[in-house]
């Protein structure tokens, strides 16, 4: 068998484990998501793992979203699968267009849309059909007109080149087999002058085998984390400038609580990930 059908195999095999996952979350629910696999039925696949998890909206409240904001989205949108607030770090303005990579039930393409107003557009990605009917059941029950769900892979993104002003994701791009190509993609459909705001687990420290290994913890936004330096050439490569990425070692306690005794606080956090495409209008506002 060649490299490239290798390559090609395991990208499947990844793609499928997240995708079933996260199905999986939607059939049968679960706890606050794939951050925490160990203890998660839903994302770890373990039948005798404990049902006391934490609630979605401490899971969320935890990585930086207010009650205001949890309160303000449809009932179901929020599952506590986050690892950030991306919106809080994307600056939106009224009339912008906004891409969400690995959009699930909408919960940050609300808070989005409620930024950009009814002059705005909000386009939500996932590639799991649950995720991608609860999110529109979710847009039905509020009558959200400024906002759609396609579906699509993140490294194959339905949409046309210069579409959006802003490109955020919510723990989503670590799921990637193919993480450069997803950059790639983003910088495509960013406008010129366009701002990536994402929220994500990045890599600090060599895995060991028991934790690279883990499909669990893959799916789980653990074992597919990549290091700080590696995500900053792949940005440069795309065309990225104004890179900044930001290291929550907050995070770290929060997510040693995905799989007690495993210390995975010790190798991985989350981070605010930004960046700019070139171009666009330079001029000054003020």
């Amino acid at each position: 068998m060649s490299d490239t059908a290798t390559s090609e195999n395991t990208s499947d095999d990844i793609r499928k484990t997240v995708r079933d996952s996260y199905a999986t979350i939607v059939t049968k629910g679960g706890n606050s998501g794939c951050c925490a696999p160990v203890v998660s039925v839903a994302c770890g696949g373990d039948e005798n793992a404990p049902a006391d998890t934490m609630a979605p909206e401490e899971f969320s409240r935890r990585f930086g979203y207010s009650d205001e904001e949890m309160n303000a989205v449809p009932e179901g949108a929020n599952m506590g699968l986050g690892c950030g607030n991306p919106s809080a770090i994307a600056a939106l303005k009224a009339g912008e267009t906004v891409v969400d990579l690995g959009s699930g039930g909408g919960f940050d393409c609300f808070l989005a849309a409620r930024q950009v107003g009814n002059s705005g557009h909000v386009i939500g990605i996932d590639m799991t059909h649950e995720m991608l009917a609860m999110a529109r059941k979710n847009a039905e029950k509020t009558g959200h007109k400024n906002v759609e769900f396609r579906l699509g892979e993140i490294e194959h993104l339905p949409v046309a080149d210069n579409t959006a002003d802003v490109i955020i994701s919510n723990c989503v791009i670590n799921l990637s087999p193919d993480k450069p190509q997803v950059i790639a993609e983003a910088f495509r459909v960013l406008k010129p002058g366009g701002r990536l705001a994402i929220s994500d687990i990045v890599a600090t420290a060599d895995f060991p085998d028991e934790i690279a290994n883990d499909k669990h913890l893959l799916s789980g936004c653990v074992a597919g984390a990549t290091p700080v330096v590696d995500l900053e050439k792949w940005m440069t490569d795309s065309g990225f400038g104004d890179i900044r990425i930001d290291i929550k070692e907050e995070s770290r306690d929060t997510i040693g609580e995905w799989s007690p005794g495993r210390s995975l606080g010790d190798y991985v956090a989350s981070a605010s990930i930004e960046a700019i495409k070139p171009g666009g209008d330079k001029k000054g506002c003020c």
